[in-house]
C-alpha cells in the first residue's frame, strides 16, 4: 500500500467510525433529547469522508461535490437539531405564547 492509499483509508475508516458510533449512541439513548447530542459528531465525520474522496479523486467534480455535501451537512445539523428540540418541546408543552411577560404588549380588541 502506497502512502496515498493509507490516508485514504485512514480518512474514510475515521469518518465511518464516527458516523457508526454516532448512530450506536442514537439508537441507545433513552429520550429524544439525549439523541439530539450525537447529530453534530456525525457532521465531523462527513468532513473525514469527504477529505477522504478529495485525496483519492483530487479536486474534480466528484471532489467539488464531495466538499459541498460535507458543507451542507456542516450547516445544517445545528438548524436540524434546533428544530427537531424545538418540534419536541411544542409537542410535549405546546406553542409558546407572546405576552406581557415576554416583553410584548399584547392590545385587547
Amino acid at each position: 500500500m502506497s502512502a496515498h492509499e493509507v490516508v485514504v483509508a485512514v480518512l474514510l475508516a475515521g469518518g465511518v467510525g464516527i458516523v457508526a458510533l454516532c448512530s450506536a449512541g442514537m439508537a441507545l439513548m433513552a429520550s429524544a433529547y439525549d439523541r439530539l447530542h450525537f447529530v453534530a459528531p456525525a457532521s465531523v465525520g462527513a468532513i473525514l469522508i469527504a477529505a477522504a474522496v478529495l485525496v483519492e479523486e483530487s479536486p474534480s467534480l466528484i471532489g467539488i461535490k464531495a466538499i459541498l455535501a460535507a458543507v451542507f451537512v456542516l450547516v445544517t445539523s445545528p438548524v436540524l437539531a434546533h428544530a427537531t428540540g424545538r418540534a419536541l418541546w411544542i409537542r410535549e408543552h405546546g406553542a409558546p405564547t407572546m405576552g406581557p411577560r415576554d416583553g410584548i404588549e399584547v392590545e385587547e380588541t
